[in-house]
């Protein structure tokens, strides 16, 4: 189940293609971990820019370690990892990525590039 109240929408490896394909906009995805510290501080700027962009670009987050398949797919390593994904038909293409946390400014630019090309 996907709920969508503030902040980024959490998917898991049920929802995540059908959630992506049907997005009808570029799809943010955090790969993330309670666990993880990086990952706790990118936590609140992930949901920040979820509702201040929500008009231009869907922002999800997948947690490592309930939804193994979508982060081997995409061949998560480590995390925090960022990924900009767009649906194309059937296909789902990889537009950009980003490894570690990179803080709002980073996220910021690597929004900013996925979305003018």
């Amino acid at each position: 189940m996907s709920e969508q109240t503030n902040g980024a929408m959490h998917l898991n490896d049920e929802n995540f293609v059908q959630t992506v394909r049907e997005a009808g906009k570029p799809v943010l995805v955090d790969f993330y971990a309670d666990w993880c510290g990086p990952c706790q501080m990118a936590a609140p700027i992930i949901d920040k820019l979820a509702d201040e962009l929500k008009d231009r670009i869907l922002i999800v987050k997948v947690d490592v370690d309930q939804s193994r398949q979508v982060a081997s797919k995409y061949g998560v390593m480590s995390i925090p990892t960022v990924l900009i994904l767009e649906a194309d038909g059937d296909e789902i293409k990889e537009v950009a990525k980003k490894i570690g946390f990179p803080g709002e400014a980073g996220y910021r630019q690597m929004i900013e590039q996925a979305l003018v090309e």
